[in-house]
């Protein structure tokens, strides 16, 4: 018998009436009949007579009664355990990370994340994305969060949110007026880059080679192993860079790296969840994947 359905009868059984139980369900008095109707039709008996002036039980929903409540106890009862062994949820938890993700936006979910599940052992590698696939496919690791899509047979990849690159600059290393930044500007422009293999480095790649510039166009002077590395030689004025705007955002609020955009060129990305194609997954990996999720969707919502 359906739970729902039970539900109702028990309410218009103690209301001894239709409307009364429509009101404390929430629902309309014709789904209260409707779903009366389809429990009476289930069991091929009359559960109530109705009179103009009260509801009475006939019988057969007198012995129902009995029985209704017991089922909506032990599906209640149900429901809470298993709540409960979800809130107690432990094991561990090997986390591949790219150096975007990893330093400025993961650290935020994990924050709300242990909070929701604290018996869960979590580990974190931060490395760039070719290690992190090969990690995933040696099962170094359960899942692995990267910035660019990757094509591998053994590999399933999942888009869970956006990211904008954006130009960073020093102060005053362009001029008041240059306020946004032309293909040509920037070909002369000594250019910080993160290491081969870095996602943001072939997301840049990528946005520039349909721009009609290769690398070899740039003006590259440097290339560093981390974002942080990065924005400390854009911050000497040694060069400037493209990189996550999720990376620059104290930055931007002290006023220490400016952000500008390039004429004509957009880079837009999404960040990617990485498993093994054919792996059953852990319960805890398959938890912070749908939470992961979850969390994006309604950050994205809430921006918009």
């Amino acid at each position: 018998m359906d739970y729902e359905r039970l539900k109702t009868f028990v309410a218009v059984a103690e209301k001894k009436s239709f409307s009364e139980a429509a009101k404390i369900l929430y629902v309309t008095q014709p789904t209260i009949s409707a779903q009366i109707k389809a429990l009476e039709e289930e069991l091929g008996t009359k559960l109530f007579e109705r009179t103009t002036k009260k509801v009475e039980m006939t019988q057969s929903a007198e012995i129902l009664l009995k029985y209704a409540k017991k089922i909506i106890h032990l599906s209640d009862s149900a429901h809470k355990e298993i709540l409960k062994i979800e809130d107690s949820m432990y094991g561990d938890l090997k986390i591949g990370c790219s150096f975007t993700i990893g330093e400025y936006v993961l650290p935020e979910f994990l924050k709300l994340f242990k909070d929701d599940y604290p018996l869960i052992q979590i580990s974190v590698d931060i490395t760039n994305s070719n290690n992190i696939v090969s990690n995933i496919k040696d099962q170094f690791i359960d899942v692995g969060l990267i910035e660019t899509p990757i094509e591998d047979s053994q590999i399933i990849v999942e888009p869970f949110m956006e990211d904008e690159l954006t130009l960073i600059a020093a102060p005053g290393y362009f001029p008041d007026n240059e306020i946004t930044i032309s293909a040509e500007r920037l070909k002369d422009t000594p250019l910080i880059v993160r290491e081969k293999g870095s996602g943001t480095r072939a997301v840049v790649s990528q946005y520039l080679n349909q721009a009609g510039m290769a690398e070899e166009d740039l003006n590259l002077v440097m290339e560093l192993g981390s974002t942080e590395a990065v924005k400390s030689a854009v911050s000497a004025k040694l060069g400037v860079s493209i990189i996550s705007k999720s990376a620059i955002k104290k930055e931007l609020k002290l006023k220490l790296l400016k952000a500008y955009p390039i004429k004509d060129i957009s880079f837009y990305r999404h960040f990617y969840i990485a498993c093994r194609k054919a792996a059953v997954l852990k319960q805890t990996t398959e938890l912070f994947m749908d939470q992961l999720k979850s969390s994006t969707v309604k950050s994205e919502k809430g921006a918009s």
